[in-house]
């Protein structure tokens, strides 16, 4: 079945391609949108609660020993852990590609062995493994306009209503509300507990005995009665006055002591230690994160339906705010991309049409975009890949070079028109065997620089691969569709310019291609002598050359790099530190002071604020709080000074004179998955297990050194070990006297100051903890130890006082570890006009100056990402020139020619970093992309004009003449193709709003490459092949053609007139 079958059956053709389309369209319903591919690595975190322990009693007691065991678990990657004032948290991090639920088993199996080393209060709540990303995929809050309702309420109203069905969204790791559980406190009064003789481990022992639930089994059963009768016990305690009535001593006088005479009794909060506030009002914020390979997009919608649900049932007086959700910024982005798409279609028609001056010719190259286009969609579907910004850039970069198969079929049978064919059927067939081979060439050339990126590993393999697979299947149809459909289309509705007599007809397409002809005609003799003048002075083109090198080499090692460039996502995170051992109330003032400075600022729509929660170290303690602004739409602020980091500008300026906090701003991470923040992210460890306070210095000259840098704006740490403590020190000689144990005191003066579980009960449909402790007003300072009482062995209540000694200490109140060091986490961000490249290679500088031996430092996170992925730009290129080279070898049955190819491509490589320097773009993904992209489309373009001088050779011309006439010939197709591309990309160069830094560093890359890599193509490309070619014809004698094609004939003819006028 030849090609001349398909254009004998135009509609076998149609069929091809309308089977394409359909299955695209199938593919594009029902593939997930989101906004990069997955790649960030699984994570499963492990979570313990130690209530009233100190940060060194957890890292001690719960820490080291699941840390041990955690470690090595299989497919991990790294660990860090961080423990605070009453719990643990351990992030364990997996290799991409790990499966996320048989990680979470692997490390639940591991945590198993190493439960009977912890403290049994730890045991009795509970470790909990959950499989979750540490990114937040949405925040909402609930919040009282009016103030009608408390955070109290507002927290459970959230943790019974709302949290429960949104864990059960498929795709949610975790939904965290910032605010605490009810609880029925139970507050005891020392004093009254020490005139009746007691002690807390007495409260809980009662509480065992009578808060409890009992099977009591039924009357009746197998017997003669007529009926039966379960019995059954009223259960556990529900209300506080239930709970007032529990007898704790029963006299023979018939006095009864219960417990309301010894303790007040209140349905309260598990923990005091949030104050939340909404846009001003008491509210609670939830932040839901997603688990590993979940679609976020997807996740967010289904929470957003849920909630628009709630809302409609929400009492009167509260409201929903949303503060943060990935959809936000991947649909506007994703929007920004397709009217970018739509532009790029129109502007690549127009150019069509201004080459080919016919409707009728312009047609068929729109077709070629469209088919090619739905049709990749089919593909992406049966792969797996997702509608991301990656794979609808490729779409995007693919127009320009999807029409250009097309465009070579119809720019081949107009020539054949002006060489006076009047049957449009049999200048097809005639067409159509001479560029067969070209475009067949061509398109495997372009596709094969995809192959060796899609099998690079890590995450810039995973974007290489959703990006260039993408791209090569749109060409991969467009190969089909010039082969099969167009042709057909050509022999159907193609028509020669002149009428039956030979005269040209007189319309206005006709007059317009006669002015178009003459201007195009004369460019052509300019271009020749230009051609000429490279080929006489062959030292010309070499110097270029080389220049071209030199200024790629100096450009690639001065472009600054990133990963993914930053984008506006119209979220900012707020973390504020006030100075350590602050209170709560004093953090929340300062706190309320920092937001109302921030909801003064023009650009902001809603602001959440939580003293006593450090989003950054994801850890609770009262000097810390930290809020989350919400920008307005990118619609409602199109200007740069409404760019987040304008924004972020502002509220540093705003709050600068509050000086009793530091204050940090950050954007969210721009791929979901990579720790809460953008910016970098890194941990100095201590691998000698030295002194906290020593490793303490060395931080502070670190941060100091790191914040001198100017490619650093600031970099943060909220590590401080100056938080006020007491270490508590028992006189065991003393305690043995009266005696009394060690473990008895320091379970007393837990029982009275930590916050002791107790017992439970059921209200709500849920579970909560019964908690003792003092009165706030029993517990506030050291005085109060010898207020209350222990019991010794002769029945006597004695002063915990007598046996204790405080002395006054500093230290951390958050230690963290990485791989199983104790590290200090740093976070920043890098200065404007610096990428993230230049902030690591500042970090790795001031590292080797800085840091002692015995320290030594690793980064998390996205960080950790680019760290390791910065290095293999070259080897990338180099691979895809290589694939290049050889597919060429074996085409034109030669070592040597292909370098006529390969040679022009650095310079198209030059043109891109250019652009990308004069824009002050950084060399991330995107560019690489772009370039990738770049590379096959150049070999493609120097393809078509070596394929054309090879051919004229073979007829019988001398270099010169072949190299100048393939010149001439491809001229009109390649300012096409590459006038096409450019101005498809034209739109991306300048866009604004969502996503604009991605979508210009791609399309300036691209540009530049196009423009300066043609220009060099052009020129250089004809007298490359002269030199190759000599050299080849050296090695093995030329092969003329006994029978060339019919149009080289006629050019043969040209060419000899052209000599003998000469």
């Amino acid at each position: 079945m030849t090609l001349k079958h398909f254009i004998e059956r135009p509609v076998l053709a149609s069929v091809v391609s309308i089977v394409i389309v359909i299955a695209g369209i199938i593919g594009l319903l029902s593939l997930p949108v989101e906004q990069y591919p997955d790649i960030a690595p699984p994570t499963v975190m492990v979570r313990a609660s130690y209530p009233g322990a100190s940060a060194e009693t957890i890292q001690k007691s719960v820490v080291v020993p699941l840390e041990e065991a955690i470690n090595g678990v299989e497919n991990m990657t790294y660990i860090t852990s961080s423990a605070a004032a009453g719990s643990a948290s351990i992030s364990v991090y997996f290799k991409q590609g790990t499966d996320p639920d048989m990680a979470a088993v692997n490390v639940q199996n591991k945590v198993s062995t190493a439960t009977g080393q912890l403290p049994s209060e730890v045991t009795q709540i509970g470790v909990t493994t959950m499989k979750r990303q540490t990114s937040m995929v949405k925040i909402f809050s609930l919040y009282s306009p009016d103030d009608s309702y408390d955070e109290g309420f507002l927290a459970n109203y959230s943790k019974i209503n709302i949290e429960p069905r949104i864990v059960r969204i498929p795709g949610v790791g975790e939904a965290f509300t910032l605010g605490a559980d009810y609880s029925m406190r139970i507050w005891l009064k020392p004093d009254v507990m020490a005139q009746y003789k007691l002690m807390p481990s007495d409260i809980t022992a009662v509480l065992a005995e009578q808060n409890i639930e009992a099977s009591t089994g039924s009357l009746g059963e197998n017997s003669q009665n007529a009926f039966q009768y379960t019995m059954k016990y009223s259960g556990r305690l529900t209300l506080p006055e239930e709970f007032e009535n529990i007898v704790i001593r029963s006299q023979e006088d018939g006095t009864i002591l219960r417990l309301k005479d010894v303790a007040d009794i209140e349905l309260g909060r598990e923990s005091y230690s949030y104050v939340g506030k909404t846009n001003g009002h008491p509210g609670v914020s939830t932040m839901v994160f997603q688990t590993a390979g979940s679609n976020a997009t997807e996740v967010v919608n289904q929470v957003n339906e849920l909630l628009a649900e709630v809302e409609a049932d929400l009492p009167k007086g509260i409201a929903i705010a949303h503060l943060h959700s990935v959809n936000d910024f991947l649909f506007a982005s994703i929007n920004e991309v397709l009217k970018t798409l739509f532009e790029a279609i129109i502007l690549v028609v127009l150019v069509v049409y201004v080459f080919l001056q016919d409707i009728r010719s312009t047609l068929i190259p729109t077709v070629s975009i469209l088919v090619s286009l739905i049709g990749t969609f089919a593909f992406l579907a049966v792969a797996g890949f997702s509608i991301n910004l990656l794979t609808l850039f490729a779409l995007v970069l693919a127009i320009g070079t999807v029409v250009d198969d097309a465009i070579i079929v119809v720019e081949a049978v107009q020539a054949r028109f002006d060489a006076g064919y009047k049957s449009s059927y049999m200048a097809t067939i005639d067409a159509m065997s001479g560029i067969t081979s070209a475009i067949i060439t061509s398109t495997l050339v372009f596709m094969a620089v995809f192959i060796p990126v899609a099998m690079m590993g890590g995450t810039s393999g995973v974007f290489y691969t959703q990006f260039g697979i993408t791209m090569a299947v749109a060409v991969g149809i467009s190969a089909i569709n010039a082969l099969t459909l167009s042709p057909a289309l050509c022999a159907l509705i193609l028509k020669p310019y002149l009428d039956e007599n030979g005269e040209m007809k007189d319309n206005f397409a006709a007059r317009f291609r006669k002015t178009f002809n003459v201007a195009f005609g004369a460019l052509v003799n300019k271009y020749k002598r230009g051609v000429m003048l490279f080929i006489k002075h062959k030292w010309l083109m070499w110097s270029t050359f080389a220049l071209a090198i030199a200024a790629l080499v100096l450009l690639m090692n001065t472009t600054k790099t990133g990963l993914v460039p930053d984008e506006d996502q119209g979220t900012i995170m707020v973390n504020v530190t006030t100075s350590p051992g602050t209170s709560l109330e004093e953090t929340n003032k300062v706190l309320e002071e920092v937001a109302d400075r921030i909801a003064d600022i023009p650009q902001v729509e809603n602001a959440m604020e939580t003293a006593g929660f450090n989003m950054i170290a994801s850890a609770a303690g009262s000097s810390y709080a930290m809020g989350i602004v919400k920008l307005k739409n990118w619609d409602e602020r199109p200007n740069p000074e409404d760019e987040v980091h304008a924004v972020i500008g502002q509220i540093y300026a705003r709050t600068a004179d509050i000086k009793n906090a530091t204050i940090f701003a950050v954007a969210p991470p721009m791929i979901s998955g990579y720790g809460s923040t953008s910016g970098f992210s890194m941990h100095l460890q201590d691998r000698a297990g030295g002194e906290l306070t020593d490793f303490y210095k060395v931080f502070q000259q670190f941060v100091g050194a790191l914040n001198q840098r100017p490619e650093i704006e600031r970099a943060y740490s909220s590590f401080n070990i100056n938080f006020p403590q007491y270490m508590v020190r028992i006189d065991a000689a003393k305690a043995k006297r009266a005696g009394l144990s060690p473990s008895t005191i320091l379970s007393t003066i837990s029982g009275y100051y930590g916050g002791q579980y107790a017992s439970y009960i059921n209200r709500f449909s849920k579970m909560y903890y019964v908690v003792l402790q003092a009165r706030a007003e029993d517990r506030l300072d050291l005085e109060s130890l010898n207020h209350i009482y222990v019991r010794t062995d002769s029945g006597e209540m004695a002063p915990v006082g007598e046996f204790v000694e405080m002395e006054k200490v500093y230290s951390s109140d958050v230690l963290n570890r990485f791989n199983l060091y104790n590290s200090i986490a740093v976070q920043g961000t890098a200065a404007d006009g610096y990428s993230s490249g230049d902030a690591i290679n500042a970090i790795r500088e001031v590292a080797a100056q800085v840091l002692p031996k015995g320290y030594g430092y690793e980064f998390d996170g996205i960080t950790r990402e680019e760290a390791q992925t910065t290095s293999n730009t070259l080897i990338i290129f180099g691979i895809c020139l290589l694939f290049i080279y050889l597919i060429l070898s074996a085409l034109y049955e030669s070592y040597l020619i292909p370098f006529a190819v390969i040679l022009a491509v650095p310079c198209g490589l030059m043109g891109s970093f250019l652009f990308a320097k004069i824009m002050g773009l950084e060399n991330n993904i995107y560019l690489q992309t772009g370039i990738i992209m770049l590379i096959g489309l150049l070999s493609k373009t120097a393809i078509l004009i070596t394929e054309y001088a090879a051919d004229r050779r073979r007829a019988g011309m001398s270099l010169t003449q072949a190299a100048v006439s393939a010149a001439k010939a491809r001229l009109r197709p390649v300012l096409m193709t590459v006038l096409t591309c450019v101005l498809g990309m034209l739109p991306l160069v300048v866009s604004t709003g969502a996503g604009a830094n991605g979508n210009s560093t791609l399309g300036t890359g691209v540009v530049g490459g196009m423009i300066v890599g043609t220009l060099a193509l052009l020129f250089l490309v004809p007298t490359l092949f002269i030199v190759f070619e000599t050299l080849q014809e050296k090695l093995k004698p030329l092969e003329l053609d006994p029978d060339p094609q019919w149009s080289l004939r006629a050019e043969l003819e040209e060419v000899k007139n052209e000599k003998e006028e000469e």
